[in-house]
């Protein structure tokens, strides 16, 4: 039975991906919000879908629909990361299920809250943790699994996505919007993180700049250092001469972890996975959640102790 949907957040970066997953599942998209009315990609998918850039025309218009016999099935998220959580309880109130961007919510705390709403409405919040569904991460997860259970893996990540100037105007360079880089550009590494090597047992950090945050976190099976930045000075060389403006590594002792391929097709997989009743739900977001927040929270140390070899390559202040 095909499902309706609508979408918030329409003229991000990351909405065309939910609506290539709303099609190639068989649905249909019948609203979408975004203050910023450039939104022309939608005529690739759902042209016939209503369009809002407010926020009370749109809320009054699926309350419509409800009231009509034609629900919406399903809200999409794709809004900044502040404003998640308050889309997620619309959502709900709305008689709708959720699919929410990562990171579902900047803090612990507002995770207890929504699986009120959860539980007040019937109706549930799914989290978009795409690299859970990589067949390279899952197998590394089944290597992990297998392995002696005192077996401890050294891990390096590395994530460069390189930004312009325009990041740090937008809501993404405010630290209260988007919780910072490692919140905004790695939720979704530290949800793998802590589902490949388990319980988070130690964290430090070493750098954290507006571009750039580096540290090291001590799972139950891992020993994870990292290095998050959105600065294309930090790139390694043979990235910079093959072209790339983004760099992505995870060496598990000597052998890396490949994942090139796939990674960023991987929301329709999300989204048969969800309307088969199969979808990571709040308590699945939790521990990246309070894995970023941890982050955020801490001052970072400098240079000591195990840190990343790309901070080398960041100057002191």
């Amino acid at each position: 039975m095909q499902k309706s949907f609508a979408l918030i957040g329409a003229a991000g970066y990351i909405a065309p991906r939910h609506m290539i997953a709303i099609r190639e599942t068989g649905h249909n998209l019948v609203a979408a919000l975004d203050p910023n009315d450039s939104v022309g990609v939608i005529d690739s998918h759902f042209p016939q879908a209503d369009f809002f850039t407010e926020f009370e025309r749109f809320d009054r218009h699926v309350d419509k629909l409800r009231r009509r016999g034609a629900p919406v099935d399903y809200v999409s998220i794709c809004s900044p990361n502040y404003l998640h959580d308050a889309h997620c309880r619309f959502g709900l109130r709305a008689g709708a299920d959720v699919i929410c961007e990562k990171p579902l919510v900047l803090n612990p705390w507002n995770i207890d809250a929504l699986q009120e709403i959860e539980a007040e409405t019937g109706n549930r919040i799914f989290n978009i943790l795409q690299l859970r569904l990589h067949p390279s991460v899952r197998a590394l997860r089944e290597k992990v699994n297998s392995a002696p259970v005192d077996k401890v893996f050294d891990v390096d990540l590395t994530y460069l996505t390189s930004r312009g100037n325009w990041y740090g105007v937008s809501w993404k360079g405010d630290v209260h919007k988007s919780g910072g880089i490692a919140t905004n550009i790695g939720v979704h590494f530290y949800d793998m993180l802590c589902w490949v090597f388990g319980e988070l047992k130690s964290s430090s950090v070493h750098i954290h700049r507006d571009d750039v945050a580096a540290g090291y976190l001590e799972f139950e099976r891992g020993r994870v250092r990292w290095f998050l930045s959105i600065n294309d000075s930090y790139l390694p060389e043979h990235a910079v001469a093959a072209g790339k403006r983004t760099y992505r590594s995870i060496m598990i002792g000597d052998e890396e972890l490949e994942f090139s391929d796939g990674f960023t097709d991987l929301h329709t997989a999300s989204y048969e996975a969800i309307l088969a009743g199969n979808g990571f739900g709040l308590d699945e977001a939790r521990d990246c959640i309070d894995t970023v927040y941890r982050i955020r929270q801490e001052t970072p140390v400098g240079l000591k102790g195990e840190y990343h070899p790309f901070c080398d390559r960041v100057e002191e202040d």
